[in-house]
């Protein structure tokens, strides 16, 4: 998912397999064309997005809703995980000249951003499920501690995640040209391990978010109320696309895992040449999720789109709403429902 497998595409991009020579310069090409254009894409793109999600959660909503708590932490994991970008875009273009001190860094956060962003999500759909299917047992709903302390134990579980990548990741020389530097993990058994724990979190959250989705489903079709559909369609649209984006990504990153531990047939040059250049689209869709949330806030949430309309009339014409935004900030300090 990070540079850890950035650098790690680039660093075998010419392997011995037994007799056979496999040249991957052309796989190298199509990702140093490919990656920086299209990160720089989704970074403009998850940089406005997110900043104006912020923006309307701040000044039109209460964060004594666990559902709005949760989508402004979403919200600074997109951003955190968008962080990484430009230094993976770059890495793809020269090489990695920033430092050790900056690759350890860089991947840490970038770690944090993903564990973080797919933890929220499921906590999101938890929160629904018992808001749904078990009402009286959604007693966080309107105590804005809850949602604290649910924040810094998921935030203090993904800086925790991402431990591993801040202590063995460092800057290695491309034994083809040792004037290329890539930042990577410095043992085949760590890009390994990374890899699994990635597919095992990935794992574990959709199995969770399977079972409260099924049930969410199940009770709604017994149900009539039309704004509780809105949040559950928000957030479900959400996860599914969230799924869609990173299956296909986990699925690579585990057969490519397979090449590093040399298990066949996936050391052959044509599977693994394949499978790398699955790796660079696949991980193109994944890591575009970071941009993609705010749109479906647009898109689903009648609120939010309200509020984005006052926050652009507000820009085109700030008197004329300056009264309004003073109204809404006072409805606002009386409500505790979420944004949606």
């Amino acid at each position: 998912m990070t540079g850890q497998n950035d650098s790690e595409q680039e660093y075998d991009y010419s392997e011995d397999y037994g007799s056979e020579i496999c040249n991957k310069t052309d796989v190298v090409r199509f990702g140093s064309i490919a990656t920086p254009m299209f990160f720089s894409a989704v970074i403009a793109l998850s940089l406005v997005g997110n900043v104006l999600v912020l923006a309307i959660l701040v000044l039109y909503e209460t964060l004594r809703s666990l559902t709005n708590t949760f989508i402004l932490n979403l919200a600074l994991s997109d951003l955190v995980f968008t962080f990484g970008l430009p230094f993976w875009a770059y890495d793809h273009l020269w090489g990695w000249t920033l430092g050790e001190e900056a690759c350890k860094a860089v991947n840490f956060v970038f770690y944090a951003g993903y564990y973080s962003s797919i933890v929220f999500l499921t906590m999101m759909t938890i929160h629904r499920y018992l808001a749904v299917v078990h009402p009286l047992a959604d007693f966080g709903t309107s105590k804005c501690c809850y949602g604290i302390i649910a924040s810094i134990i998921i935030w203090m579980v993904s800086f925790s995640a991402a431990i591993p990548s801040l202590l063995y990741t460092k800057v290695l020389e491309d034994p083809h040209d040792p004037s290329v530097l890539y930042c990577t993990y410095d043992d085949i058994n760590w890009k390994t391990a990374s890899a699994f724990q990635q597919n095992v979190v990935f794992v574990v959250a959709f199995s969770v978010i399977a079972f409260c989705y099924g049930n969410i489903l199940s009770t709604i079709l017994r149900s009539r109320s039309h704004s509780r559909h809105r949040t559950v369609k928000l957030i479900f649209t959400i996860v599914v696309v969230f799924f869609v984006g990173w299956a296909p990504y986990n699925t690579v990153i585990f057969l490519r895992s397979m090449t590093n531990l040399s298990v066949s047939p996936f050391t052959q040059c044509e599977i693994s040449t394949g499978l790398d250049y699955g790796f660079y689209v696949c991980r193109m869709i994944a890591f575009s999720h970071c941009c993609l949330n705010p749109v479906f806030y647009v898109f689903v949430g009648i609120k939010f789109r309200s509020h984005l309309k006052m926050i652009l009339r507000g820009i085109c014409q700030p008197q004329a709403t300056g009264e309004t935004y003073r109204r809404n900030s006072r409805l606002n300090s009386h409500s505790h429902g979420s944004m949606y």
